[in-house]
């Protein structure tokens, strides 16, 4: 199973993100672009696991998330991943103060399971696009000033959900496994059963 444990997004961001990226991909040099539905802020990818992983992983992470208070979660900016220079993967950034740490308790708890730990600190992203070619200057310049004028609504992160992945030659279909509340007495509980966009 190819898992990995992420925040939903709320309706309205993902409306935002539609719009926004109707544009950027009618104006921007080609690209892989991620569906709008398909976007979430991940907090873990698992890789692939074993079968019995999500019910291994379900209480340790339950009670580590439910240690963490509510993150409030403020999209808005963009960057790129290495950087701007050599721009391989485009994303939209924000602010969240405790995503980290929700991100460190998954880890935490993922960890106890038999899964390598996450080498690389934590970075708040939502990938938009993964670039083929690498873009250039003016196409970077334009992709940060149009990515800046979103208007991303404030949401809470109330919930971490594990996710199992299958690629498919339409996209990546994603299925919620087990949703742990965050902030609250830690009680695992089966996802939502069927592909939910995340």
């Amino acid at each position: 199973m190819r898992l990995f444990v992420a925040v939903e997004l709320p309706d309205e961001v993902r409306q935002v993100l539609k719009a926004g990226l109707a544009v950027l991909k009618r104006d921007l040099p080609p690209s892989r672009w991620v569906r709008a539905d398909a976007m979430h802020l991940t907090l873990k990818f698992l890789g692939e696991q074993p079968l019995d992983l999500p019910e291994r992983l379900d209480r340790a992470a339950a009670d580590a998330v439910a240690a963490c208070a509510p993150v409030e979660v403020r999209l808005g900016g963009g960057g790129f991943f290495p950087g701007p220079h050599r721009p391989r993967v485009a994303w939209v950034g924000g602010d969240a103060p405790g995503l980290g740490a929700l991100a460190a308790a998954v880890d935490r708890a993922a960890a106890a399971c038999g899964v390598p730990a996450e080498e690389r600190p934590f970075s708040l992203h939502l990938t938009l696009a993964r670039l083929d070619r690498p873009w250039g200057v003016h196409a970077v310049e334009d992709f940060l000033v149009r990515v800046g004028k979103l208007h991303f609504p404030p949401f809470s992160a109330r919930e971490a959900v594990l996710f199992e992945s299958r690629l498919k030659p339409s996209g990546a279909e994603h299925t919620a496994l087990r949703r742990w509340a965050v902030g609250a007495p830690g009680r695992p509980s089966d996802g939502a059963g069927g592909p939910d966009g995340a």
